[in-house]
């Protein structure tokens, strides 16, 4: 998957693409033909059939053209498994689902693997962070409120409200739950519950409707769940999280834009040969990284914000567009949390921390009025050093992301 307008698009790499998509949604035909045999609502010449076999390189292409007929991919994809797989197979081929189930169960496989990554970046990224907060606990640097010089810090206090903000985003990701979606035409399991009456006569065919989802969620690694067509909060919920880590990651990208511009010099990115060029003035050596990572920030939260409104506007048992508008504008926040997630661990893999300059910036500061303002009103000389409780905060940061790398 590539992408001209989004530079960093392939750090992505294959997650939640066409293709990862097509053979996820082939992945829950399969895990839900599995347990219809294994329910004994299937023939048993049903058993192991390969359905992902039955993919070629070029059905993507094809499925993307025709599913504007049906407005979702499934159609022509059930229809291609159908068309491929053995006769005494194909006819029981998503049988008992809809549409929605195979698609959003699709989508959730996707976002688990999505949540993975990202929890991954993070997991990198605090233990950078929390190295670096404990180089820099007495480094002094000026702390800025508003554009101006407010008191003075240390860079690592700055570094452990970085911390924070990471911790943050991965306890976000952490509470981020994936479920399985099956209902069935109308979200009440009746064609499953149906077969179940007909075929096993047992005493609850409801039962075994709903053991026949469970086997599915086991199989394919999901949470269990019922079904929850027009009740949107595991879309909603994943996009939240994914904009918890873009947020926290723009925090940090822009205090290094601020800090590292030249009348600053306080921070500088990682270079490299090509990196940061100019078409015009090869002086210039641009703050990419952090650049990129800002637009991420910028515009994830519009993405959620689609996403929570086709969730607010999702009527009857499956809505007519609100439903349709959450598919790309789902992938498209995760692979972008993705590319900043990456390009921000390596951000702060190699940030230049350039601790004269944050010396000399405070020197020239004027910014002890508060402290002399209270020693005035104690009737005290004030103390040698206006640092507050750094020390305590930055162990308080760095414990509490020990702790919380260390629960998952």
């Amino acid at each position: 998957m590539t992408n001209l307008l989004w530079p960093g698009d392939h750090r992505a790499r294959d997650h939640m693409t066409d293709r990862a998509l097509l053979e996820s949604m082939v992945a829950v035909e399969s895990a839900w033909l599995d347990a219809l045999v294994a329910g004994g609502l299937a023939p048993p010449e049903c058993a192991g059939a390969d359905l992902p076999m039955l993919l070629t390189a070029n059905d993507c292409e094809a499925l993307a053209a025709a599913a504007e007929d049906g407005g979702n991919p499934v159609i022509g994809l059930v229809g291609l498994l159908r068309q491929r797989a053995a006769p005494a197979v194909a006819p029981w081929i998503h049988r008992g689902l809809t549409s929605q189930d195979v698609l959003d169960t699709g989508l959730m496989l996707g976002v688990r693997e999505v949540v993975g990554e990202l929890t991954a970046q993070l997991r990198g990224q605090a233990s950078t962070l929390s190295e670096l907060a404990t180089l820099h606990r007495v480094t002094p640097m000026v702390a800025r409120t508003l554009t101006q010089h407010a008191a003075p810090t240390t860079f690592g206090a700055k570094v452990a409200g970085w911390l924070n903000g990471v911790v943050d985003a991965f306890e976000g990701l952490a509470a981020v739950v994936c479920p399985i979606q099956i209902g069935g035409a109308a979200g009440t399991l009746a064609a499953s519950t149906e077969l179940a009456a007909l075929l096993t006569g047992g005493a609850d065919p409801a039962a075994t409707a709903a053991s026949l989802t469970y086997s599915t969620a086991t199989s394919l690694g999901l949470a269990p769940r019922s079904p929850w067509h027009t009740a949107r909060m595991p879309v909603t919920a994943a996009a939240d999280a994914f904009v918890g880590c873009t947020d926290s990651w723009g925090r940090i990208a822009s205090d290094v834009l601020t800090l590292g511009r030249p009348e600053i010099g306080e921070l500088s990115e990682p270079g490299g040969e090509h990196r940061g060029g100019s078409s015009s003035m090869p002086h210039k050596r641009n703050p990419v990284l952090s650049i990129l990572i800002r637009r991420a920030a910028l515009s994830a939260p519009q993405l959620a914000a689609t996403l929570h409104t086709a969730a607010a506007l999702a009527n009857d048992e499956r809505p007519d567009g609100a439903w349709h508008a959450e598919w790309d504008t789902l992938r498209t926040l995760a692979r972008r949390a993705v590319v900043a997630g990456s390009q921000c661990g390596e951000l702060l893999a190699g940030l230049a921390v350039h601790a004269e300059r944050m010396s000399v910036n405070l020197d020239a500061a004027d910014v002890l009025g508060e402290q002399e303002a209270i020693a005035e009103l104690a009737g005290q000389p004030p103390s040698p050093t206006y640092l507050g409780a750094v020390d305590r905060l930055i162990d308080a940061s760095v414990d509490r992301a020990r702790r919380a790398l260390a629960q998952r």
